[in-house]
């Protein structure tokens, strides 16, 4: 549906404004702005730790040495790029893979995460993750914090 701006605007009256009557999820998505999520190594580092598990941002870092607010920072794009959801719980935000209804995007998401299964800065990551479930003593930020669950 067409709709003409108001011949009392500053601009030109040709300028329409577009609207298509797609739902929001779909006229949101882009393969750019999921190719972009993918391009920044952090963001490839959260999406390795999130993997088939929903986990706290606390553990993000912890394990990755980087501050809160640039976490939350990229948590956001990704959330932007529509491949993670969040689930709150208390003062905790807990952070699991969405994956994206477009099969393509969802088979590239897919064999990136297998790719970075076999990185060993990835692996690393992981093992650093087991340590902290098994003794969060050793990440004092980290005691009372939920543990990451696998999702079935």
């Amino acid at each position: 549906m067409l709709i003409p701006y108001s011949p009392e605007s500053y601009l030109s009256t040709r300028i329409c404004v577009v609207s298509l009557d797609m739902p929001s999820t779909q006229r949101n998505f882009s393969l750019d702005l999921l190719f972009r999520a993918l391009a920044d190594p952090t963001r490839l580092r959260l999406l390795n730790l999130i993997g088939n598990r929903e986990i706290c941002v606390c553990y993000f870092v912890e394990i990755l040495g980087v501050s809160q607010p640039k976490i939350s920072r990229h948590l956001a794009y990704l959330r932007k790029a529509g491949i993670v959801a969040t689930r709150r719980d208390g003062k905790w935000m807990h952070y699991r893979l969405s994956m994206p209804k477009d099969e393509a995007s969802a088979a590239i998401l897919q064999e990136t995460l297998k790719h970075l299964q076999t990185k060993p800065e990835m692996q690393r990551d992981i093992a650093r993750l087991g340590s902290a479930c098994c003794r969060p003593e050793k990440f004092v930020l980290l005691q009372g914090a939920p543990q990451p669950q696998a999702i079935a």
